[in-house]
C-alpha cells in the first residue's frame, strides 16, 4: 500500500483499484461450484461460535441488555454489507472480544450514574457510536491507514497474543461461574443447592475440557492413519463443530433425578419475544440523553475509534500478507470508511458494533488458498498422469503442466499470470545424470505428488461468495435461536479455550517464550523442525531481552483491561508500540538483530536434521519431503495466517526419488553450536550463504551428464 496523507486520495485509489475486479470477485466464486461451501462453512463456524459466546458474556455483563441476538444480528448485517460493497472480501467482520470489553465498561459506567441507569445505557452507546463514526471518517479521509505499513510484528503479535489471553480468561471465569450461582435466578431452586451447583461446575468441566480436546484432535486428524482419506479430510474441515454437536448431544446424557437446570445452557431471548427488540428503538431515546453525557461520549469513542482503526487495519493486514500471493489491491482506506458507516448503523439500531476480527479473517484467507490449492493440484496430477501415459519426457511433462496451470489463471487485465515454481533440483540432476532427460518420465524419477506439491505456488481463491454466505448463514443463527439455546454454556466456555489455543502456533512471540523455558541443552531441538530465521542469526541472549520486554508489555497491556473505565485505555498502549519500536527500541537492540525479531514478513528457515552423537555431515536417507497427498497436512492454519509445510516421510513407490547428499557446511548458521550447547563437532560449526537456488528446467539447453 501505497502511504497518502492527502484527504480523499486513499479513498479514490481504493475504489479505483477494487473496482477493476469487482466483477471478477462474483464470478470467481461462482465458478468454484459447490467447492465453495467447504471454506464457507469453515470460516462460518469460526465466525459464528465466538459470536455467541460474546453474547453469553454480554448477557452476563449487561444484566440482559445486550443478548446473543443482538451479536449475530450485529455480525450477519456488517458481514452482508461489507461483503457486497465492501473493498477488501477476504475480510470477515464480527463481534469481537475488546468490543465486549468496552460495551462492559460503558455499561458499568451508565449503571452507575442516575442520569443514565440501565435503561438509558443504549442510547447513550448509540451516542458513542455517532462519535466513533465520526472519528473513522476522518481517519479514512485522512489517509491514517498509511501508518499500517509500520505496525510491524512486534504489535501484531502481541496483539494477537492479547486476543488469546483474552480469550482464555473467558473460559476461565466461565468455568468458576459454573459452580457459583447465577444472578437474577431464584436461588431456592434445587440446581441451585450447593451439592448441584458442584455436580454442575463438575459436568461443565468434562464438557469444556471434552471439547477442547477432541476440538484439537480433530485438526489434525488428516495426519491419523486409521480411516479412509475421505473421512479424515471430512473430521478435519468440520470436526470442531462436529464436536459441538457431540458435546451437546452428550450433555443430556444425564437424566431422571438431575434437575432440569444442570448443565446450564445459553440464555438469549428468541427474537420475536419482546425483550429481544426492545434495543431496536433505541433511536428514539437517544434525544433523553443528557447533553453533558453526549459530549462525554466523546472520550470511550475515540478509545474505541481508535481500537477499531487498529484491529480493523491489522485483521486486514493479516488476512492480505505476502506470503498469500494475492493478485488483487488492498483496500484500506475506503473499508474503514464503511466501517464508520456500519458503526454508525449498529450504534442506531442498539446493537454493538462488528470490525475486522483475529483469528477469523486470515483464516478465511487460508482456507481459500487451501481452495485454490487443491483445484489446481487435481487438474495437474491429472494432467501429469496423463502425460506419463503418452511418454512425455520430463521436459514435455513439465511444460503441459504449466500450460494447464496458465489456462486456470485468471489475472487482472494489468497483470501478468503467475507461474510454476521450477522443478526440484534433485529431480533435475537424477534425470541428466540417468541420461533420461529426452526419455519418457519414469516415475520413480519423478513422483507426481511429491513434485506437484512442491511446484505449486501459494494462491488465493479471491472472491466474495464465501463472505457473503457465511454472513447470511449467521444471520440465519438469529432464526434458529432456539436450536442454539440448547448448546450448553461449558461447551461454548471450551470453545473459547480451543480459539486461544489454536491462534498460538505460528506467533513468534509464543515461540520465544517457550524458547525461554527450553533447556539450554534441548535448544537444538529447535533446529529440527520449521523455525524463524531469528533463530539461528539473534544471540540467544538478545532473544530474552526482546522476549521479556514484549512479555512486560503484554502483561501491561493485560491489566489494564482488568481496571474499570481506564481498561479501555489499552487499545493507546497497542498503537504506542509504533513510536516505541521506531524510537526507542533501536536503542537497546542492534539493528541487525531487531530487523530478525521484528520482520516485517515472515521468514522461516527449513528443518535441520540433526544426529547429536554421530555428527553426520551428510543427510542421506534421513531428509524428508513434503510428501502427504492431503491437502491440510502440507499447510497449518497459523494466528497471522502465514504458512508452513511440514512433512513426514511416506512411500509411494517402490524406489523413491533420488536424494543428492548436502554438505552440512551449506546448511547451518553460525549460531547451530550456541543452540547446541556446544555439543556440535567443529566440523559442524559453520555455515556458508543460503543454498544454491536449483536451476530453471531448460530441456532444450540441458544434454545429459556424462
Amino acid at each position: 500500500m501505497e502511504e497518502t496523507f492527502v484527504p480523499f486520495e486513499g479513498i479514490k485509489n481504493d475504489l479505483k483499484g477494487r473496482l477493476r475486479c469487482y466483477k471478477q470477485d462474483w464470478t470467481g466464486g461462482f465458478k468454484a461450484g459447490f467447492r465453495i461451501l467447504a471454506p464457507t462453512t469453515y470460516i462460518f463456524f469460526a465466525s459464528a461460535i465466538p459470536v455467541i459466546s460474546f453474547g453469553e458474556q454480554l448477557e452476563r455483563s449487561t444484566d440482559g441488555v445486550l443478548t446473543a441476538v443482538q451479536t449475530l444480528a450485529s455480525t450477519a448485517i456488517c458481514g452482508i454489507i461489507h461483503s457486497i460493497i465492501g473493498g477488501q472480501p477476504l475480510l470477515i467482520l464480527g463481534v469481537a472480544e475488546p468490543t465486549v470489553i468496552m460495551y462492559t465498561f460503558m455499561f458499568n459506567f451508565a449503571k452507575g450514574r442516575p442520569e443514565l441507569g440501565r435503561n438509558l445505557f443504549l442510547a447513550w452507546s448509540g451516542w458513542v457510536c455517532v462519535w466513533t463514526s465520526l472519528i473513522l471518517f476522518v481517519l479514512a479521509i485522512c489517509g491514517a491507514c498509511s501508518i499500517i505499513n509500520r505496525f510491524t510484528r512486534v504489535a501484531g503479535e502481541l496483539f494477537g497474543l492479547l486476543i488469546a489471553m483474552l480469550f482464555m480468561q473467558e473460559a476461565i471465569k466461565g468455568l468458576v461461574d459454573e459452580f457459583r450461582s447465577p444472578e437474577r435466578e431464584d436461588l431456592k431452586l434445587l440446581e441451585f443447592l450447593p451439592s448441584w451447583r458442584f455436580a454442575n461446575g463438575m459436568f461443565a468441566l468434562v464438557l469444556s475440557f471434552g471439547l477442547l480436546i477432541t476440538a484439537l484432535r480433530s485438526r489434525k486428524a488428516r495426519s491419523w492413519r486409521y480411516g479412509t482419506g475421505w473421512l479424515r479430510s471430512l473430521i478435519a474441515d468440520y470436526g470442531v463443530p462436529l464436536m459441538v454437536l457431540v458435546w451437546t448431544g452428550v450433555s443430556y446424557i444425564p437424566t431422571g433425578d438431575v434437575p432440569k437446570g444442570i448443565p446450564r445452557r445459553l440464555f438469549s431471548p428468541n427474537p420475536w419475544s419482546p425483550g429481544a427488540y426492545e434495543n431496536w428503538t433505541v433511536v428514539k431515546e437517544m434525544l433523553e440523553v443528557p447533553v453533558v453525557y453526549i459530549i462525554g461520549a466523546f472520550i470511550p469513542a475515540t478509545m474505541i475509534a481508535v481500537l477499531y482503526y487498529f484491529d480493523h487495519s491489522v485483521a486486514s493486514q493479516l488476512s492480505q500478507q505476502k506470503e498469500f500471493n494475492l493478485r488483487k489491491p488492498s483496500s484500506y482506506h475506503y473499508d474503514l470508511l464503511l466501517l464508520g458507516f456500519l458503526t454508525l448503523i449498529c450504534g442506531l439500531l442498539g446493537i454493538p458494533p462488528s470490525n475486522g476480527v483475529i483469528p477469523q479473517s486470515p483464516m478465511h484467507t487460508k482456507s481459500l488458498a487451501t481452495l485454490k490449492y487443491q483445484l489446481l493440484r487435481n487438474r495437474l496430477v491429472a494432467t501429469a498422469r496423463r502425460s506419463i501415459k503418452q511418454n512425455a519426457s520430463l521436459g514435455q511433462l513439465y511444460g503441459n503442466m504449466q500450460e494447464v496451470y496458465n489456462q486456470m489463471q485468471t489475472p487482472l487485465v494489468y497483470q501478468q499470470p503467475q507461474g510454476l515454481k521450477e522443478l526440484r533440483e534433485s529431480t533435475i540432476q537424477a534425470t541428466t545424470f540417468t541420461g533420461n532427460l529426452d526419455a519418457p518420465v519414469d516415475e520413480t524419477l519423478f513422483d507426481i505428488e511429491k513434485e506437484i506439491d512442491d511446484l505449486l505456488p501459494i494462491e488465493v481463491k479471491e472472491q466474495r461468495v464465501s463472505n457473503l454466505l457465511q454472513a447470511v448463514m449467521v444471520g440465519g443463527c438469529v432464526a434458529a435461536m432456539p436450536i442454539l439455546k440448547m448448546i450448553p454454556t461449558s461447551v461454548l466456555w471450551g470453545y473459547f479455550a480451543f480459539m486461544a489455543i489454536e491462534s498460538l502456533p505460528g506467533n513468534q512471540f509464543w515461540e520465544r517464550i517457550l524458547l525461554l523455558f527450553t533447556a539450554p541443552s534441548r535448544r537444538f531441538k529447535v533446529l529440527e523442525d520449521n523455525h524463524a530465521s531469528f533463530v539461528e542469526t539473534v544471540p540467544f541472549k538478545t532473544i530474552a531481552m526482546f522476549t521479556i520486554f514484549q512479555t512486560t508489555y503484554l502483561l501491561i497491556c493485560f491489566g489494564l483491561t482488568w481496571i474499570p473505565i481506564a481498561g479501555v485505555m489499552f487499545p493507546l498502549m497497542i498503537m504506542f508500540l509504533i513510536p516505541v519500536r521506531q524510537y526507542i527500541l533501536p536503542r537497546f537492540f542492534k539493528g541487525a538483530h531487531l530487523q530478525d525479531l521484528d520482520a516485517a514478513e515472515y521468514e522461516e528457515a527449513p528443518a535441520l536434521p540433526f544426529n547429536l552423537a554421530a555428527g553426520e555431515d551428510e543427510m542421506g536417507s534421513t531428509a524428508s519431503y513434503p510428501c502427504d497427498s492431503e491437502i491440510l497436512d502440507e499447510v497449518m492454519t497459523r494466528s497471522r495466517g502465514e504458512f508452513r509445510h511440514t512433512s513426514s516421510p511416506k512411500v509411494t513407490s517402490s524406489s523413491s526419488t533420488p536424494v543428492f547428499h548436502r554438505n552440512l557446511s551449506q546448511v547451518f548458521s553460525p549460531r547451530v553450536n550456541e543452540l547446541r550447547g556446544g555439543m556440535m563437532s567443529p566440523s559442524l560449526a559453520g555455515r556458508g550463504q543460503n543454498s544454491p537456488k536449483p536451476s530453471p528446467l531448460n530441456p532444450s539447453s540441458s544434454s545429459p551428464s556424462k
